[in-house]
């Protein structure tokens, strides 16, 4: 055998060897994918592995979110009067509005491709798409599903009685049970729920407060990032770039290219001055700065002890591990835990030139001895060679406290006919005005019981006859409606709130099982084959199913956009 040929085969078993040796979370690296809460305002709650319905399940449990929480595959979002962000790989961006439940129903990876399958529960959410190549992107509101392959904002309003999609930018494909319907900047699109012939294509409406919001979002996040690639050569580094930008700045250090330090802090602060730790059955205990900036620091890279400037990260090093598919491995804390002869366990950030399972080089920068979750003040080390890299961490060394949250409530959101970004009607949770879904109609669910007093108390006309019907009204946001009063008719006692409608997420586009049609003029359809949907998601009946030809709707080419 050659010598190339030897290095090569040596280069592979080496490949081999990083990858199977990894921990259980990155054992099945080319399908886990986890990506950032990048934002909290308000009151935001999370739910883990929800079997079916969120806003229906009985078993789920719910907590506070925090900011750089690590979410995976199977997570359950929910804002109350709040907002949130989330941050993808790729710089894509996810914004939750007011009373909104997102689903993170896949999140996998494959041959270097992010797929991505959201399901919008309720409420409001606005999407910007960066695909890199070979990524795919959907979100499914209610009555249809929304592709977009290019880059792209958009909006997905899920109401009670039907769904609606506004393109802010580029161009999307809605999905609909019969039908694929290309939008471009500056539409929209709005279908009943039930009634997939009931979809009318329509000018792009402002939302106001929220759309604003979060265009300048996107702008900052958008500037920020682009100012700092040009002090990180890889690629994969998008998610988090933006923030340490704002509140960091960056120094050349030799050997190691640009480092970076965040601002305000002194000479004797350290990696792990704040955060908490957090536990997820699938990725492990995790560290979570608890900062702006704390989630590339603590996830990639390593740190280096400069003489004059204290702790610096640098974005390579152990913690950017095997690449898969231009990407760096997330790692649970840029860390590595050890034990001493004499019993205690610490952390040592780790080192650029660390070599796995060997003493880590920043040791001799002292140890941070770490109890019950509480990392202390480094401690000098007189003797390194006493202690021993640990891949076990004894179950005392770390804890985690959750903070319970109630399981968020649904909230009645209906559009009223015609112009549907102008005609939004939001219903309070104690209003006794319900949608119907099965009648098409609104109902007063305490009217009957008012019904003899509102007779005797209403003033009859002047020839003595039958006293003036009587109407009660509810309040039209966004726009102004053709009528400032809306009628409507009592009806028996009802739900305040209708039961929310069974969602599927389009089928998983594999590299197998799945194909093109179409020429470059008339627009794509994927069709793909029965065993397309990953394994790794929930099997969902109902929704809407990917078009199996290229359809239109209000006269639009159907079929995906190139």
């Amino acid at each position: 055998m050659s010598f190339r040929n030897l290095l090569y085969s040596a280069s592979l078993t080496l490949s081999s060897l990083l990858l199977t040796s990894a921990s259980p979370s990155f054992a099945d690296s080319s399908h886990a994918r986890i990506i950032r809460l990048s934002l909290v305002q308000g009151d935001v709650r999370l739910a883990r592995d929800v079997k079916g319905d969120p806003l229906a399940s009985q078993n789920a449990t719910w907590e506070a979110a925090e900011l750089n929480l690590p979410i995976r595959q199977g997570y359950v979002l929910a804002t109350d009067k709040g907002r949130a962000e989330v941050e993808f790989e790729n710089g894509s961006m996810a914004f939750l509005s007011e009373d909104t439940v997102l689903e993170f129903y896949d999140l996998s990876l494959e041959d270097g491709a992010k797929t991505t399958r959201l399901i919008l529960r309720q409420g409001t959410a606005s999407f910007y798409v960066n695909p890199a190549n070979g990524d795919y992107f959907s979100v499914t509101g209610g009555d249809f599903s929304v592709e977009a392959n290019a880059r792209s904002t958009f909006r997905v309003d899920n109401f009670d009685d039907g769904s609606a999609v506004n393109v802010i930018k580029g161009h999307i494909s809605v999905l609909g049970k019969k039908a694929a319907t290309d939008l471009i900047k500056g539409q929209s699109l709005s279908m009943r729920a039930g009634d997939p012939n009931s979809s009318s294509i329509g000018q792009f409406s402002d939302n106001g407060d929220f759309d604003r919001w979060v265009s300048g979002r996107i702008d900052s996040v958008q500037t920020a990032t682009n100012a700092a690639q040009q002090y990180v050569n890889s690629p994969g580094y998008t998610s988090g770039l933006a923030s340490l930008y704002t509140y960091g700045g960056w120094y050349p250090c030799a050997g190691y290219g640009n480092c970076w330090r965040p601002y305000g802090v002194g000479s004797g602060w350290s990696p792990f001055d704040s955060g908490f730790w957090f536990t997820d059955p699938s990725i492990g205990m995790s560290f979570i700065g608890n900062q702006p900036w704390g989630w590339l620091p603590y996830h990639y890279g390593g740190w280096i002890c400069d003489p004059i400037y204290g702790w610096l990260w640098t974005p390579g090093g152990v913690g950017v591990g095997f690449l898969y598919g231009g990407y760096p491995r997330w790692s649970p804390v840029t860390g590595t835990w050890l034990r001493s002869k004499s019993g205690p366990v610490g952390i040592v950030p780790v080192h650029p030139l660390d070599v796995r399972g060997k003493t880590p080089i920043n040791l001799t920068k002292g140890v941070f001895p770490v109890s019950g979750g509480v990392i202390s003040p480094a401690t000098p080390v007189a003797a390194p060679r006493e202690w021993k890299v640990v891949k076990n961490v004894p179950k005392n060394t770390l804890s985690t406290t959750s903070v319970a949250a109630a399981a968020p409530q649904r909230v009645s959101r209906t559009l009223v006919g015609g112009n549907f970004g102008s005609r939004v009607v939001t219903m309070d949770r104690s209003s006794s005005i319900a949608y119907d879904a099965r009648e098409h109609r609104f109902v007063n669910t305490n009217a009957a019981s008012r019904q003899a007093a509102d007779a005797n108390s209403a003033p009859r006309p002047a020839n003595g006859g039958a006293p003036a019907a009587q109407t009660n009204s509810m309040r039209v946001t966004g726009g102004t409606p053709p009528n400032s009063r809306t009628s409507v008719t009592p009806g028996p006692a009802r739900n305040s709130v209708p039961a929310s409608r069974t969602m599927a997420a389009p089928p998983s586009p594999h590299s197998t099982g799945m194909g093109r049609t179409g020429s470059s003029s008339g627009g794509s359809v994927f069709q793909p084959s029965s065993s397309s949907r990953s394994s790794s998601a929930p099997a969902s009946t109902g929704g809407a199913p990917r078009a199996s030809s290229a359809g239109s709707s209000g006269g639009n080419s159907g079929g995906r956009p190139h």
